[in-house]
């Protein structure tokens, strides 16, 4: 189909589209209960990607969403994703887990390892059904771990924005699920690069980590020396360079771009900026990340499929993810009801995984089928959430009050 339209033209359709369908979907529909923003995005990335709006309306999808306009989002979708991750790295208080180690590491050990166990085997499960979920360049092992580690994580940021809407941010019993999930996002950045080692790079990968120490003291040195305005500046090029050399090493940019922020500190920089920061990127960005991540989705194995897929995968990430925490609070004396609590709310996934999965795809682990599959289980978890946690959250409080 040819309109004459030039490759500027079409991106800013793209553009409208991204931000107009999802934002006429969340507002008109009042969807914040069961699904805030951020998810009614991921799910309209899924439906305007080519396994449905791309199979119904061919000739429209292939002339929006041309090689040219995929190229300009994605490289936009990287860069937005870049800075998001390492803002997350950046606000990881590990301080604060270190004062609270023996009950931080006890509940996001088994808040991680218990259902990271029943995603694997629900992963092997997938692998004896068919082998069309693993990528080409995927070995058994790093499959079985990926998909474990994706139904073990959860998503930090989508967290942080649940809890402020449910008003627990602020009270002691959120401060500590922050700090289970903080802990959380180290070891999921952790078991990436552990997947991600290629033995047949790993002089390269050494280098990186060698060399990424040298240059972490360094930076960190010439950091306490500049003015605000001069620490913002030198952060963005230390974040490409870093991203770029744990792409170059075999590692992927994602890895770089989380452990550049990892080693800076959040005084280092006005809180209120900070904030405004990560709330630019969430709202005119990631928007693009979204999309683009639904660019990705297929449904070549067939859509029941990867819906049975998907369901078992999500069984295996909530019922992992509860009996990990109830775990903990029978070996930590937790409170009635605080298990339950802390349990749905961990189930977050919609953001961090998205971001895992996306690695996963592009290092050909994981197919087209089984992200998509992996995906549908992050907005279920997700949209479980509130539901399920506001009812125990008022019973609670209520008990503390009386």
């Amino acid at each position: 189909m040819n309109t004459g339209m030039n490759v500027t033209e079409l991106f800013l359709i793209a553009m409208t589209i991204i931000f107009s369908v999802p934002y006429l979907i969340w507002r008109l529909m009042k969807t914040e209960f069961v699904a805030p923003l951020v998810v009614v995005q991921i799910i309209a990335g899924i439906v305007l990607g080519p396994g449905i709006l791309g199979a119904y309306f061919p000739g429209y999808f292939s002339l929006v969403f041309n090689h040219d306009v995929v190229g300009a989002l994605n490289g936009l979708a990287w860069w937005s994703v870049m800075i998001f991750v390492l803002i997350a790295g950046i606000e990881l208080d590990l301080k604060q887990l270190w004062e609270y180690r023996r009950e931080s590491s006890i509940t996001a050990g088994l808040a991680l390892g218990v259902p990271l166990l029943f995603g694997s085997v629900a992963a092997m499960l997938m692998l004896a059904w068919s082998n069309d979920w693993m990528g080409a360049a995927g070995n058994r092992w790093q499959f079985v771990l990926a998909i474990g580690m994706s139904c073990a994580v959860t998503a930090l940021p989508i967290l942080l924005l649940l809890m402020e809407k449910l008003h627990l941010l602020r009270e002691p019993l959120g401060r500590r699920i922050l700090r289970y999930a903080s802990l959380d996002d180290v070891a999921i950045w952790g078991v990436l690069a552990l997947i991600l080692m290629d033995w047949n790079r790993v002089g390269r990968q050494s280098i990186f980590l060698i060399g990424f120490a040298l240059a972490s003291y360094a930076f960190r040195r010439l950091m306490r020396k500049l003015g605000s305005m001069d620490r913002w500046h030198v952060t963005f090029i230390w974040l490409a360079l870093c991203a770029y050399v744990a792409d170059w090493s075999g590692l992927h940019f994602m890895v770089g771009a989380f452990l550049a922020g990892v080693v800076m500190d959040a005084d280092w920089f006005d809180q209120k900026e900070l904030d405004q920061l990560r709330f630019f990127v969430l709202m005119s960005m990631m928007p693009v990340f979204f999309l683009s991540t639904g660019l990705k989705t297929h449904w070549q194995t067939g859509g029941v499929n990867v819906l049975m897929a998907a369901a078992l995968l999500l069984v295996a990430a909530v019922v992992g993810k509860l009996a990990g925490i109830r775990i903990a609070g029978k070996i930590l004396h937790w409170k009635k009801g605080e298990a339950s609590i802390i349990g749905w709310l961990l189930q977050t996934k919609a953001l961090i995984m998205i971001i895992f999965c996306n690695v996963l795809l592009d290092k050909k682990i994981i197919t087209p089928d089984a992200f998509t599959a992996l995906l549908i289980m992050a907005i279920g978890s997700t949209m479980l959430t509130v539901p399920m946690v506001t009812k125990k959250l008022q019973q609670y409080l209520l008990a503390e009050q009386s």
